[in-house]
């Protein structure tokens, strides 16, 4: 049974607490009364204090400084781990999100008191995709696997709140979406409230989730749609627009491989599956989601290749 996993008394670690995904993930865990220790570079950043606010222990730890991380480690339970390779110049890279993510699971193996580690992937990371930052993401898991430690990978499809960038809103100022897709192409849309409302449930419940690996999407949806569920929220119009490939590929050769897997063969995530056996997570539809925020989208120049490669990135 669960408690012969661990504690749950004990603390949640959480690595990318002031992030989109480990901040979801921090607080959906306090709401299910988990008590949370999460990491952090910058402890005295704002996102930090809001964090510290709702009841979580912020710590200071560095993927690049694995005394660090064994000492923030040492004591919690449990483990919610993620990593970010980046895109562009000054970004860490693959490798380094290799580098990175096995020295963030050994200290965990290292602390002692670990006994379930939940790491977000990416949908269809364990498929052999040929893109670089789900390559990447499927070494870490594997390596994940190996330590003897129970876990669970959770492999999101395309978060929601890329069109929070600023990146994604310089683009839609412009009215549109623009992105290397035909606008009817569809996309496995996730929103990082539901993955953390999954990583929650998976790490209140390692006896269930243990050696699983579950894709998530909460809808899926093609850019026309996006742009319409864009437009109608913030009252003005959005139109879809397919970029080049090759408008990606000169930014990123990483991202227009993303691209053409998401063109041909596509995510395969059994949505309705998958939300008839986790009813109790919310689902976020787009349409919902892109509602309940606030969008200042006063219009400035007409859209450039610029334009285009800011909506490129922040996917």
């Amino acid at each position: 049974m669960t408690q012969e996993f661990y504690d749950q008394s004990l603390p949640v670690a959480v690595t990318g607490a002031t992030g989109t995904q480990g901040g979801a993930a921090v607080h959906a865990l306090l709401r299910a009364g988990r008590t949370v220790r999460a990491l952090t570079r910058d402890v005295t950043s704002p996102a930090a204090a809001a964090l510290r606010e709702l009841g979580a222990d912020v710590v200071r730890a560095d993927f690049d400084e694995p005394e660090s991380l064994l000492a923030v480690l040492r004591g919690a339970g449990a483990l919610f781990a993620m990593s970010t390779p980046g895109f562009g110049p000054g970004s860490p890279g693959c490798e380094a999100e290799v580098r990175q993510g096995v020295a963030l699971l050994d200290a965990a193996k290292a602390a002692g008191s670990i006994r379930h580690v939940v790491f977000t992937s990416a949908a269809n990371a364990d498929r052999a995709t040929g893109i670089p930052h789900f390559d990447s993401k499927w070494l870490i898991e594997r390596h994940l696997a190996g330590l003897g430690l129970a876990w669970t990978v959770l492999g999101p499809g395309v978060f929601m709140e890329n069109n929070l960038t600023e990146w994604a809103l310089e683009a839609l100022r412009q009215g549109e979406l623009a992105m290397p897709m035909p606008v009817d192409g569809p996309l496995a849309m996730v929103a990082a409230a539901d993955i953390g409302a999954m990583a929650a449930l998976a790490l209140s419940a390692p006896d269930r989730f243990s050696g699983r690996r579950i894709d998530l999407a909460s809808q899926w949806r093609t850019p026309a749609q996006l742009a319409a569920a864009l437009g109608s929220a913030a009252g003005r119009q959005i139109t879809a627009r397919e970029v080049p490939i090759a408008v990606a590929e000169g930014y990123s050769p990483d991202l227009a491989a993303m691209f053409r897997y998401f063109q041909q063969p596509g995510l395969d995530v059994d949505v309705p599956a998958l939300h008839r056996e986790y009813p109790q997570i919310a689902w976020h539809t787009f349409e919902t989601w892109a509602a309940a925020r606030q969008w200042n989208l006063d219009a400035t120049a007409g859209c450039s290749y610029g334009c285009q490669a800011a909506s490129v990135r922040s996917l």
